[in-house]
């Protein structure tokens, strides 16, 4: 991805979710040089990786596979004494992207319909090899327990949310024709680096081409920007 997509998609969610009252952490809204004057205090946010996250994926069409994350609050999965032991993020898409197929391991998440649009949610079991399956799939959505059939559509309305435990492979993003969409996320402590496992080819952070200044530092690369 280009540094000035990153940039722009930042600007875009800024307004988008403001316009839906919602506010990030203050160190969300920090320059990067603001980032470098405030270095000895961010311990935490840079090893729970609080902060922007914005990937295609390596797909190079950010418009169909990408979105924009912001992990709020974290922890660290081999050492509790570091931050919560739960995690927190906001994923906001525009419409006609999606996340890719993937699931999780250690991570059970709520995802949550914030605001925006409906939610389209496609759900398969994996097998423990990563082999995805043709079973049933049960959820629970909202403290209700559904079971769809392995890949069949699943909308979740604002205020609405469903339940992924481990091995539930998933894809979403806006159902096309309801607009960009506000998604929340509740789960386990989250370790982007080792808990995703992708049904299609990807690579979890994106390479950036830098072709202007970054207006904030994502949060897989503190230690290289913010040197």
């Amino acid at each position: 991805m280009k540094r000035s997509e990153i940039n722009q998609a930042i600007k875009w969610t800024k307004d988008f979710i403001a316009a839906n009252n919602i506010r990030l952490p203050e160190f969300a809204y920090w320059s990067p040089d603001e980032w470098k004057a405030n270095a000895s205090k961010l311990d935490v946010i840079r090893k729970v990786m609080l902060g922007w996250d914005i990937s295609d994926f390596g797909s190079g069409d950010f418009a169909r596979l990408g979105a924009v994350l912001y992990t709020i609050r974290n922890g660290l999965v081999d050492d509790p004494s570091v931050g919560v032991p739960y995690c927190e993020k906001l994923i906001v898409m525009k419409e006609g992207q999606r996340l890719p197929n993937h699931y999780h391991v250690y991570k059970t998440e709520d995802i949550i319909n914030r605001a925006g649009g409906d939610l389209q949610v496609f759900l398969w079991n994996a097998s423990k090899d990563g082999k995805q399956l043709s079973t049933d799939v049960h959820v629970f959505m909202d403290g209700i327990e559904h079971v769809f059939k392995a890949g069949e559509e699943i909308i979740v309305r604002k205020g609405s949310s469903i339940s992924l435990t481990p091995y539930i492979s998933h894809i979403f993003g806006p159902k096309p024709g309801t607009g960009d969409l506000i998604v929340g996320e509740v789960s386990r402590v989250n370790d982007d680096n080792t808990d995703n496992y992708f049904l299609e080819p990807t690579s979890r952070f994106a390479a950036i081409d830098e072709d202007e200044p970054a207006i904030h530092p994502l949060c897989n690369e503190y230690e290289t920007l913010l040197r």
